[in-house]
């Protein structure tokens, strides 16, 4: 195929998985402006009681993203009657990693101490975390729904229902948040419920699309029961534990950088927080390229197709790279009026301001590490970008982001203190973690050509 039509495949996928995943992170981005709007501690709760459930939720979520790569080999290679069997062992699989999950939820006490966090935000950081815990295994099953529609190249399945749950978020947390009705202002934890409440309805809402819709028919999802199955779910954990570890090693890069900013201050946390919640956004042009891309890559290679999957690797990493710089770009020009959207406290502002050059540099890095890593597991290579994760995320990443933020080395520039610090060294990890998965790729993909 020639470029254009790589890229108008890619394109047709990502248009909608962008949609949807900017739904999803648009609750992110309405928490923290309605929570800011109650108070620098609602916000500051919010943004650390969020981290927590993240990094749970996502390292969690990323086991239950192995069936993608295996549904879309399956259905490039016409073996649609085997992917109701994957779907319905992942079912268990999900059942299974939400009790953990939801334990930890309801018991923060440990993490919170950890974080060091002030008395004024851990009653109500605890209190967003059991809201959260209820909701969890409802956020893991949709996480099932959406793999597979995404293996089936039908991620507009997937937008419709998030737009939905949009449509009700900020009315739901202005009620939440301030109360009414007979209900008791909650402030910050309410935005917890009102998620958990759209997770459900979510979750319950694409178990009915599965069962009911003409166009899942042929996968037999519902034709019959099956208990747990150990080779189907060992080829689950085989790919998915490595991809859950991956996605727990870049969520805490981000996570344990608040946990750690937490001991310097409720207002550089609040700033640090609107900057994190701008890189999230950003972060889902790549994702949803690397979404697309991957999916389409798994398909090649179930139809052994291996030049083609290499081609389509290639065209949507260097697609990914192009638009994310002119998102950092963009970032940059308007960096001002934007921040002054997410918060009134001009103290807050003012600390976020000097730390919207770091999200706009790593855009590029960021958007070649991700899309590099989707297309790696359309070939279900998890282990080695797990290995490249862990040296680049944690090792450099937080690692010289806790020297220089706390200024463990003499001499250092003062630029390179405080939240600067960790947001510097962040940007080099990323950096670094796209050159060696790159270089990988190049290396697998030579080699199955």
């Amino acid at each position: 195929m020639t470029l254009t039509q790589d890229l108008r495949r890619i394109a047709a996928l990502a248009g909608p998985v962008l949609v949807g995943q900017l739904a999803v992170i648009a609750f992110s981005v309405i928490d923290t402006i309605m929570a800011g709007r109650a108070s620098a501690t609602d916000l500051a709760a919010v943004g650390l009681g969020g981290s927590i459930y993240v990094t749970v939720y996502i390292s969690l979520m990323g086991v239950l993203q192995a069936l993608a790569p295996i549904a879309g080999q399956l259905y490039g290679a016409g073996r649609h009657a085997e992917i109701g069997v994957e779907v319905r062992q992942a079912a268990w699989l999900g059942l299974a990693l939400a009790v953990p999950g939801m334990l930890l939820l309801s018991f923060p006490g440990p993490l919170l101490a950890f974080a060091k966090a002030p008395p004024e935000l851990v009653d109500k950081a605890t209190a967003y975390l059991h809201l959260q815990a209820f909701g969890l295994p409802a956020a893991l099953g949709f996480r099932i729904y959406s793999a597979l529609n995404n293996a089936l190249s039908r991620p507009i399945m997937v937008t419709l229902l998030q737009l939905l749950g949009l449509a009700v978020k900020i009315p739901l947390n202005a009620w939440f948040i301030h109360g009414g009705l007979g209900l008791a202002p909650m402030g910050g934890p309410g935005c917890a419920l009102a998620s958990t409440l759209i997770s459900w309805m979510w979750c319950l809402s694409g178990a009915l699309i599965l069962r009911h819709g003409g166009a899942y028919r042929p996968l037999g999802i519902f034709a019959a029961w099956s208990w747990p199955m150990r080779s189907h779910l060992w080829a689950l954990l085989r790919l998915g534990v490595p991809m859950g570890l991956t996605y727990l090693i870049e969520i805490t890069s981000f996570t344990l950088m608040s946990v750690f900013i937490t001991r310097l201050g409720t207002v550089t946390l609040a700033g640090h927080q609107i900057i994190a919640n701008l890189g999230a956004v950003a972060y889902m042009l790549p994702l949803s390229l690397g979404i697309a891309t991957s999916t389409l890559v798994a398909q090649a290679v179930g139809a052994r197709d291996r030049a083609g999957a290499r081609r389509v690797g290639w065209r949507g990493i260097r697609l990914a790279a192009a638009l994310a710089l002119a998102v950092g770009a963009t970032l940059w020009l308007l960096r001002a009026p934007v921040l002054r959207a997410y918060a009134s406290d001009a103290a807050v502002v003012q600390a976020a301001l000097p730390l919207v050059t770091f999200v706009a540099l790593y855009q590029a890095f960021d958007a070649v590490q991700v899309t590099t890593a989707f297309v790696l597991r359309a070939y279900k290579i998890a282990l080695v970008p797990t290995v490249i994760y862990a040296v680049s995320l944690w090792g450099i990443g937080l690692g010289g982001g806790y020297v220089l933020g706390f200024g463990l080395i003499d001499g250092m520039p003062a630029f390179t203190h405080g939240a600067a610090g960790f947001w510097l060294a962040n940007s080099l990890s990323l950096a670094i973690a796209g050159a060696l998965l790159v270089f990988y790729f190049i290396r697998i993909s030579e080699e199955r050509s």
